[in-house]
């Protein structure tokens, strides 16, 4: 009997399913365990495919309307539309290779992003009926891939932030992510407000606030405070429900974080 995937659940609107995957529910193993949908990080393909298909059994899809990218921390991002469904696998993987945001306005498609510390963020803009979904680790947080994908959807949508709801995942907290002085020199260097997003801990180490710094992304683009939602839940102190690549290393899993529209 297939197993039931553990979703962390966000109520952005009542058109929306959003979710964080949680760890239980797959037939992943070891540091993948349990439930791990990512390819690129080691785990066996054998079981990605079966919790791959127990979560869209669980969303209600077949799975080719899953689709996530293969992300390399760049501010590449991508379009989903009907000519994406008409092209070969090979050139669908190509499409999404090196991609770290997605945005669609297809009913029925989830979008996604794989995180294991790293920020995730969900926008939907409920006037126009789009969605994003965008990986932020600090080298996309510093190059505000955030901000460049709420300009991707005005562009796209006529997106108006003002419309926007977003959602700010699962990741790694301020007390828990300790960074080198070349990585504060650069979010320093790339005019970020350091006394809000910066703290120096034992008087020598600095830590980043990274789902700060990405609310400040959005507020600064123009979406309303009151309109972000951060989940407020750390990887790092929260190992046993999501991964961390801190806590567990490269090789084991990966959140997925996922958006989908139903129908109007």
């Amino acid at each position: 009997m297939m197993k039931k995937p553990v979703l962390y659940q966000y109520s952005i609107s009542e058109n929306v399913v959003a979710f964080s995957t949680q760890r239980q529910g797959g037939v992943s193993e070891g540091n993948y365990a349990s439930f791990n949908v990512n390819h690129y990080c080691g785990d066996s393909p054998e079981h990605i495919a079966v919790n791959k298909a127990a979560l869209c059994q669980e969303l209600g899809i077949a799975e080719p309307l899953l689709v996530y990218p293969h992300q390399t921390h760049q501010t590449e991002i991508r379009p989903i539309d009907h000519s994406f469904f008409s092209i070969s696998s090979e050139k669908q993987q190509q499409y999404l290779d090196g991609v770290d945001a997605l945005m669609t306005h297809l009913t029925g498609v989830c979008i996604a992003v794989s995180t294991a510390d790293c920020i995730p963020v969900l926008l939907y803009d409920e006037q126009h009926h789009a969605v994003a979904a965008i990986h932020a680790g600090w080298r996309g947080t510093v190059a505000r891939i955030v901000a460049k994908t709420v300009e991707a959807m005005t562009a796209a949508y006529g997106t108006l932030p003002t419309h926007l709801r977003a959602v700010i995942g699962p990741g790694i907290s301020l007390k828990n992510f300790e960074v080198g002085d070349e990585v504060y020199e650069t979010f320093r260097q790339a005019a970020f407000p350091m006394e809000s997003i910066a703290k120096l801990y034992q008087q020598s180490k600095w830590h980043l606030d990274l789902p700060l710094c990405n609310q400040l992304q959005l507020e600064d683009a123009g979406v309303p405070a009151s309109h972000i939602r951060q989940s407020g839940i750390c990887t790092y102190d929260h190992v046993g429900d999501f991964f961390s690549a801190r806590r567990l290393g490269i090789n084991s899993g990966r959140i997925l974080t996922g958006i989908m529209l139903s129908s109007l």
